[in-house]
């Protein structure tokens, strides 16, 4: 591996850390993922800093929290300013291309990369900003419980159009980055859609759980049972209105699994390309997802919450020739990714141009200790309030100022059944939780800054759709007139140029 080595992140969405073998799953079909985990670096217990499309990638891109960076929810703006390991790479000399999925939200579309490769699968202006001001309202782009209900085989979906195009992309980028004269090396992010709901997938992806025993849901749990949050997610997603039936239930948990399928089908055509580029020895390959899903645990489906199946995320590093085969178990998070692939990039200690959160994870790939930490906020829909999640050792605490406090030891509890704030032996743990929560964050002021942002976005919002509308969608540009055959080359010479390998003289 030289020392600057090409960096391949595939990133999954709503991929849960718990349905992969790699994690103890015994279920989904994944042997190009198992692969990169037996022989490359697994962080057994890798988070997402918020359970949420939006502000967990803007947070694995700047290395900094949502409250710090107002990534509130999936309709926040990512300020232009924000720096992100795309601008850090690009700074050190690196080559950076996004294809696929990023949500960014606002008129910059880039945020550091040098080109996207698609458009994005979701809308990129104000439309999906919470309410605060009126939780009770269901707003039309929420979720639905058709997505379970309705779950089954299928021939196309809007993902699958999406995330065929997304590795279509990617794979001629890293034949044109292979013939090409620019030897700067290279980070490109492929990110897909899949597993992320709805529950549909392919038949061929189907029928490849076809005598799997699809087993429900560990822990059930009825209305009444649940935390506030937990019954502001069933308001959210509209349970209340359509219950799925047992049946219904297994479909839903059967396509997931089949979108799994598909994406690891497509994790091994990306390695492939990358060997049949040559590549392969001189590429870090990263495999993660931006949070997990629910899949009917705790009465619970898709993202937003900080129990495990939402919170925790794969988080797989694949580089033979640099770090040997290990599993991690310090906690670790997205927000690290940034000073991460800074030092994998240049091979310093990683100074940031503003505070960051994320701690760099290259000493814990050459066998060293980290912080064991992981910090989380959530301020999306079915919040009212801000949520914060402190993870460290056995436990993981969850506070808001409009709930009761949550503590798990998840070390004696891993399933999180048994809330341990309200034991008198966990007086002083709770206490002094509370106190450091206290002393980092102003809530209330946190508050405030929400429902003001969500105010000013539902207004401008509206008025950008009174008369002429100018979309922010990013617009991927093709030249025409330098694809394929033109006849400002010699015809011998474009042809032996896009011949690969090439020919010797």
């Amino acid at each position: 591996m030289p020392k600057r080595p090409n960096i391949l992140i595939i990133q999954a969405d709503q991929l849960t850390a718990g349905a992969l073998s790699c994690y103890g799953g015994t279920v989904a079909k994944t042997p190009h993922i198992d692969r990169l985990a037996r022989d490359g670096v697994v962080f057994e217990s890798f988070y997402t800093n918020s359970p949420l499309c939006a502000p967990s990638r803007f947070s694995m891109m700047s290395g900094q929290l949502p409250s710090a960076i107002g990534a509130y929810d999936n309709a926040a703006e990512f300020g232009a300013d924000v720096p992100t390991f795309a601008h850090y790479l690009r700074a050190a000399g690196y080559q950076t291309y996004l294809s696929g999925k990023m949500h960014f939200c606002g008129p910059d579309q880039l945020h550091g990369f040098e080109q996207r490769l698609t458009t994005d699968i979701y809308p990129a202006d104000y439309g999906w900003t919470p309410n605060w001001d009126n939780f009770a309202e269901r707003l039309s782009w929420y979720h639905v419980m058709n997505s379970v209900t309705e779950a089954g085989p299928c021939t196309r979906t809007n993902q699958i159009d999406f995330d065929d195009e997304v590795v279509f992309a990617a794979r001629q980028k890293i034949f044109d980055i292979a013939r090409g004269k620019d030897d700067r090396p290279f980070c490109l992010v492929v990110s897909m859609t899949h597993p992320h709901d709805p529950y549909t997938t392919p038949q061929e992806y189907w029928d490849r759980y076809d005598g799997v025993d699809i087993q429900p849901p560990t822990v059930s749990l009825e209305w009444s049972e649940m935390d506030p949050h937990s019954q502001r997610i069933h308001h959210v997603i509209g349970l209340g209105e359509k219950t799925p039936a047992p049946q219904q239930i297994l479909a839903a948990r059967r396509a997931y699994y089949g979108s799994i399928a598909y994406v690891d089908d497509q994790v091994g055509v990306l390695l492939k390309t990358i060997k049949d580029a040559g590549m392969a020895d001189d590429t870090i390959v990263i495999f993660t997802s931006d949070h997990g899903d629910m899949l009917g645990e705790r009465g619970l489906w898709f993202k937003m919450s900080f129990f495990e199946g939402a919170a925790r995320i794969p988080f797989i590093v694949h580089a033979p020739k640099c770090y040997a085969a290990q599993r991690i178990a310090t906690h670790a998070s997205l927000v690290d990714l940034v000073p991460t692939l800074a030092e994998i990039a240049t091979g310093e200690t990683f100074k940031p141009v503003v505070p960051i959160e994320g701690q760099s994870l290259l000493p814990a790939l050459q066998g060293k200790t980290i912080r064991d930490e992981v910090i989380g906020e959530f301020m999306g829909e079915a919040s009212i309030a801000p949520i914060i999640m402190l993870r460290r050792g056995a436990h993981k605490f969850i506070h808001s100022p409009v709930d009761p406090d949550q503590l798990y030891d998840l070390a004696l509890d891993p399933l999180e059944r048994v809330n341990l704030a309200h034991d008198p032996k966990y007086a002083s743990v709770v206490a002094d939780y509370r106190a450091e929560i206290a002393a980092r964050w102003d809530l209330a002021a946190l508050h405030d800054r929400v429902v003001a942002s969500q105010r000013r976005r539902h207004f401008v919002y509206g008025a950008l759709r009174s008369g002429r509308y100018t979309p922010w969608d990013h617009q991927p540009f093709q030249d025409a007139a330098k694809a394929y055959i033109r006849n400002d080359q010699e015809l011998n010479d474009l042809e032996a140029m896009a011949r690969f390998p090439r020919l010797a003289p």
